[in-house]
């Protein structure tokens, strides 16, 4: 079960720059709109310690909202969240009504099963490869999913899942799935061989090395003249 966010709000008279100005450096406030489902827009204005508290929760942005207002409760989505770029501070919210049956495109992040229990990891040594973490999916209002499930038990090295082999929810479809955007979501590929590196010789064992040979060179070439003087005396 999704976790409910709720947002308190005021009504307001004021619309327009400098008036939406006001709200927020006056009152406070966050100027924001709900408008679509076939009704009027509303402007209202948002508490700013509530709206920050709601922004850093994730499903904030892709589930469905509740706005309690004078007139009654609003459930919405949000639609657009702007920010002052180089203070970040909230500017407006942009808010859409929704019923449970509204069909919307949300992107919704994937969750991935079992990893520790993965065959190809336990039995063959291999590497889980995640090519990406969310997808856009078209749902219903009502029935916006947290998360989609990504079960990698079963996998050997070399297997993989693609859009096309996921469980989505019931009533929800990924737009424009075809065979040619047919996209990888996780594989199980075989380890990379490690190069071993062969051992650094010191600077001094290098020189220590260098003089031995040279002195194994001396040696021979004194060895050699003697025989050679050698065979001279006894001629």
């Amino acid at each position: 079960m999704s976790q409910e966010i709720i947002l308190n709000a005021d009504t307001r008279e004021r619309t327009g720059t400098n008036k939406a100005r006001v709200i927020r450096n006056v009152d406070g406030m966050v100027p924001a709109i709900i408008y679509g489902n076939e009704k009027d827009s509303l402007n209202i204005k948002l508490k700013l310690n509530e709206l920050t508290k709601a922004s850093q929760n994730e499903l904030f942005y892709t589930q469905v909202l509740i706005i309690k207002t004078e007139d009654g409760d609003e459930k919405v989505v949000l639609k657009e969240l702007q920010r002052d770029p180089a203070k970040g501070k909230f500017l407006h919210a942009d808010f859409l009504r929704v019923s449970r049956k509204t069909k919307l495109k949300v992107v919704i992040p994937f969750t991935f099963l079992n990893e520790d229990d993965c065959e190809g990891v336990k039995t063959e040594g291999g590497v889980i490869s995640k090519a990406t973490r969310e997808i856009e999916i078209l749902c219903s209002a009502g029935d916006i999913p947290e998360s989609i499930e990504v079960d990698v038990t079963s996998l050997m090295i070399g297997d993989a899942i693609r859009l096309t082999d996921l469980n989505l929810p019931e009533g929800s479809e990924i737009p424009g799935l075809s065979e040619e955007t047919d996209q990888l979501v996780v594989s199980v590929n075989a380890p990379k061989a490690v190069v071993e590196e062969e051992p650094e010789i010191e600077e001094g064992e290098a020189l220590e090395a260098d003089g031995e040979g040279a002195s194994d060179d001396s040696a021979d070439e004194g060895s050699s003249e003697e025989q050679q003087n050698s065979e001279e005396t006894s001629e």
